[in-house]
């Protein structure tokens, strides 16, 4: 796969793409998560605008088939979403993906990877696991990493495991 930046005109199919990796979701009773409308198309530009919104994209035909929104929060880069289509998944686009917002991160000087993820989900929490996050707790969360919780609560996600992980570059 090839990872660039992405491009304006593809945010409408990294929509597509996030709808179709949340649809896994309803497979585990996460129904709620499964049919989550996707990021608005004015707050993915922000992070495509800022430089920080990178996709796998089909060396064939140079199409999407996954994506990664990041964004600086207490000196660290937060992931803010990785999405791999499932016709692609297990196939280390993901993992190929945070290795480049990793390798980013250090050209920036910054000296962790952050994220958000559900606990329990085999393709979340135990996945960054083996991608070298680890779990931060509560009391060392960050006031940014407090406010995305804040958020992620607000708008349910607390109904099933969530924590914040970290992976020091």
């Amino acid at each position: 796969m090839l990872i660039r930046d992405a491009r304006a005109e593809e945010l409408p199919l990294l929509q597509e793409i996030e709808v179709a990796a949340g649809r896994v979701f309803a497979d585990i009773g996460m129904d709620t998560v499964a049919s989550d409308e996707p990021l608005p198309l004015d707050r993915m530009d922000r992070y495509r605008a800022a430089g920080l919104a990178w996709v796998a994209a089909d060396p064939a035909d140079d199409r999407p088939v996954a994506y990664l929104l990041a964004e600086p929060v207490d000196g660290n880069l937060h992931v803010e979403q990785v999405s791999v289509h499932p016709a692609h998944a297990r196939r280390g686009i993901g993992r190929a993906l945070i290795e480049h917002a990793a390798a980013r991160a250090t050209a920036e000087g910054l000296p962790a990877l952050t994220l958000t993820t559900f606990t329990e989900v085999p393709w979340n929490g135990p996945y960054y696991t083996r991608c070298g996050f680890h779990p931060v707790p509560d009391a060392d969360l960050t006031p940014g990493q407090r406010a995305i919780r804040a958020e992620e609560a607000a708008h349910g996600l607390d109904r099933w495991p969530r924590q914040v992980m970290i992976r020091p570059l």
